[in-house]
């Protein structure tokens, strides 16, 4: 799978721009807000529908224009599929061979994509909610029902939290429309749980060898689930429900008290350990840079395992973050099998042949040239 083609309509800085990209690593140099990272964002956006960096889309439409639009021509199987986002103040559109697409879920997995940006380097030691995007973002691409289910889970949700809300101020209040929330949040809360399970057991299986290889062989990592309800990994749909449903007949009186839902996939958490130790809490800066290493590199393999072919990579200002060691695992890994777009600020200082055999693009105040 790579992008042949994208084309920018008044997309942040950009007025116009029409780039084709070879199947290789594309390198992508300019000084700090000229319009590289924009550049790498349209492409995020164009497979994922969303930005990576802003969840205000109105901040993606060039100034004084009504409209954004990012196409993109992904070759993928021997066909070439052509993609489109338009954001306008109407709201937002993707079209799949020139066909609008109603749900997100038909439209996202038709192009993978792995990012790794300096941000991800929090990826272990950040909050919980970055752990759990980054879990949703790359399951929706392997599978995409679970963006519906995800989708419904949330609104179900925010429904529940208004009504306990309410519920907080005045006790009296009817329970049945709470019993029947609480039944739809146990259904999707079940089957985002069962796919999460699913997936952590498939990193798992890429990442522990990648971390072994990058720590030269003197760590083992562990991924592990950390749900919030009593329930083991690879437990059925029906003993996940049954546990959501127990555990809330528990809990009813503390979230009405708190007026607001206390358990499902949105206060869940992945832990990891290296050589049984938490390597968020103990880990040094090194250990977790190559934990958030091992992930992105078992992304690559992960989705290849799963759609058959490679995703794209965007390795945004990263290369810089890593140290000389880390930079020649990364880019050995891609090197030959996987599209690549890297963005920096200049290449001096990073000698591999897999970047001294890559098209350089160059970005000054929203212009490419190569």
């Amino acid at each position: 799978m790579h992008i042949e083609e994208i084309i920018l309509n008044n997309y942040r800085n950009y007025q116009k721009l029409e780039l084709s990209f070879a199947n290789k690593v594309n390198v992508i140099i300019g000084e700090n807000a000229q319009g590289k990272t924009n550049l790498m964002e349209s492409i995020y956006l164009l497979a994922f529908t969303k930005s990576h960096r802003t969840p205000k889309e109105k901040e993606l439409i060039r100034w004084d224009t009504e409209y954004a639009k990012i196409e993109g021509r992904v070759k993928k199987r021997n066909q070439s599929i052509p993609l489109e986002i338009v954001i306008s103040a109407k709201g937002k559109k993707a079209k799949l061979n020139h066909l609008e697409q109603r749900r997100l879920s038909d439209y996202i997995g038709n192009l993978n994509v792995v990012m790794f940006a300096p941000e991800d380097l929090t990826l272990v030691k950040g909050p919980p909610q970055i752990r759990r995007r980054f879990i949703d973002m790359e399951l929706g691409q392997i599978q995409p029902r679970y963006i519906y289910h995800l989708g419904q889970f949330q609104k179900v949700l925010k429904q529940r939290n208004h009504l306990l809300k309410q519920m907080q101020r005045d006790r009296s209040m009817d329970r049945v429309m709470l019993g029947i929330l609480t039944e739809q949040l146990i259904e999707h809360a079940s089957t985002i749980l069962e796919r999460r399970f699913a997936f952590i057991e498939l990193l798992r299986k890429w990442a522990k060898p990648i971390h072994h290889g990058i720590s030269h062989e003197l760590e083992e990592l562990e991924i592990v689930y950390s749900p919030s309800i009593e329930v083991l990994e690879g437990a059925s749909k029906e003993k996940i429900e049954s546990s959501y449903q127990d555990k809330f007949n528990q809990i009813i009186e503390k979230e009405i008290e708190r007026g607001t839902t206390l358990l499902g996939p949105h206060r869940d958490d992945i832990l990891f350990y290296v050589n049984g130790k938490n390597v968020q809490t103990y880990g040094s800066q090194g250990q977790q840079r190559t934990t958030a290493l091992s992930l992105k590199l078992a992304e690559i393999d992960l989705i290849y395992s799963e759609v058959g072919e490679y995703p794209i990579l965007l390795l945004d200002d990263v290369l810089s973050e890593l140290d000389d060691f880390r930079q020649s695992h990364l880019l050995n890994t891609i090197q030959g099998k996987v599209q690549t777009f890297v963005s920096t600020t200049s290449v001096d200082g990073i000698h591999h042949e897999t970047l001294e055999k890559a098209d350089i693009f160059r970005v000054h105040n929203g212009t490419v040239t190569r």
